[in-house]
């Protein structure tokens, strides 16, 4: 569906979505209710989401073949603005399936798993988690230490564990990382899996957060039997497949403020009605985040216009970092402008979330934030990233650089 007039096929994408959006939703969008949320087990949100998903919404940009709409990259951001207007996108959980994983399988995988695979993730049918981080390879990804070994008949045995997975205990797959011969540097050996999570010896934990909710788990994998057709990439060119769902979720991390679910405007219209704009500090805080959030939706735009014919790359570290950052600051002076109240969990106090104890959406905010900067590679990691891919400048000497990864130290 390519059409040149932008302007019709932005006000065309506009009634679709009014008229397709249930009544309550699109109401609490006209009165500006920023506090609605629709209820994921309410039969007409549900159907919305299929309607969406329908028309190839989801992934505008996928082909038509694998649950997209075709579209190009010009009319994907018209229906991108669209859908953000109405807050009407695909929940946070699909960021992993939609954005990482997709992309991954389109790139890697074979015509079978395209076929297989995309279909579920375009329509929201297939949640998938990230089986990457382990409790002794976070920030140091690399040094990861589950093992996947052949078994000579086609299959591989996986031992190992993982851990800040998001939503791996509602996931029917994940994408994993594991060591498939440790005696090359540990940057080599490693390949990249397809997994079914309702394996025999795949046992999921959610794990309790800042905020009060698990979306988090760990997961431990204990003989779990993978056949060689789920594999994803070459053996042992994992951390390459890596890299390029790693570059993904950086771009996809670094929109405006509303991507991070700490939206800028609402701030700015608590401080116009609490009158605190009229206090000087107040004010020139206000205009730093305005300004930083400006140019930021900027640099997306041109590092978007880039990608189309490149790709993603490291400069998606820099966006990262500074939406991160911007968000952790947008939500301290929420949580300051909101007053006591904000701190504030009595029993007038919502849940923000199904597995959260009950705050207020300031409190919520400010906690949730914390994890913003970790996500995705810590933002240590992404300066490293910035000055060493970005900038060009020398790489911090590694004693251990091209060893292989079994003589080093783990853990």
């Amino acid at each position: 569906m390519i059409d040149s007039d932008f302007a019709g096929f932005h006000d065309r994408a506009e009634r679709w979505v009014r008229a397709q959006l249930p009544p309550k939703w699109l109401a609490a969008i006209e009165s500006g209710d920023d506090g609605y949320q629709p209820e994921p087990d309410d039969p007409a949100v549900r159907e919305w989401f299929g309607a969406l998903a329908a028309r190839g919404w989801t992934v505008p940009y996928w082909p038509r073949e694998y649950g997209g709409a075709g579209l190009d990259h010009d009319h994907t951001a018209v229906v991108r603005a669209v859908l953000t207007r109405y807050r009407a996108e695909l929940p946070g959980q699909y960021f992993v399936p939609v954005t990482l994983v997709g992309p991954g399988i389109m790139n890697w995988g074979s015509d079978e798993q395209r076929a297989r695979y995309l279909p579920g993730i375009a329509s929201g049918a297939d949640m998938w988690c990230q089986l990457f981080s382990e409790p002794g390879a976070g920030s140091d990804l690399a040094g990861l230490s589950t093992r996947a070994e052949p078994t000579g008949d086609g299959q591989w045995i996986v031992h190992g564990q993982k851990v800040w997975s998001s939503f791996a205990d509602r996931s029917r797959y994940g994408l994993l990382l594991a060591r498939t011969d440790p005696d090359r540097p540990k940057n080599a050996g490693i390949t990249c899996f397809l997994v079914d999570m309702r394996s025999p010896g795949v046992t999921t934990r959610p794990l309790r957060q800042l905020t009060g909710g698990s979306h988090f788990c760990e997961v431990f994998l204990d003989g779990v039997v993978i056949p060689d057709d789920a594999r994803l990439g070459p053996v042992h060119e994992g951390w390459r497949v890596a890299l390029s769902t790693l570059n993904a979720e950086r771009s996809g991390l670094s929109g405006g403020s509303e991507v991070s679910g700490v939206a800028l405007a609402p701030v700015l219209e608590l401080a116009r009605s609490s009158q605190r704009w009229r206090e000087e500090s107040i004010r020139d805080r206000l205009a730093g985040l305005y300004t930083t959030e400006r140019a930021l939706e900027l640099t997306n735009l041109r590092l978007r216009a880039q990608a189309r014919q490149s790709g993603p790359d490291a400069k998606g570290s820099i966006t990262k970092l500074v939406q991160s950052e911007l968000a952790q600051r947008i939500a301290e002076i929420g949580f300051e402008l909101a007053g006591p109240g904000a701190a504030y969990w009595g029993q007038d106090a919502v849940a923000p979330a199904e597995d959260a104890a009950p705050m207020s959406p300031h409190a919520h905010a400010l906690l949730d934030s914390r994890r913003l900067t970790i996500a995705g590679g810590t933002s240590e990691i992404q300066r490293n990233i910035i000055g060493e891919r970005v900038l060009g400048l020398d790489r911090e000497p590694d004693p251990d650089r091209g060893r292989p990864w079994r003589e080093l130290r783990h853990g």
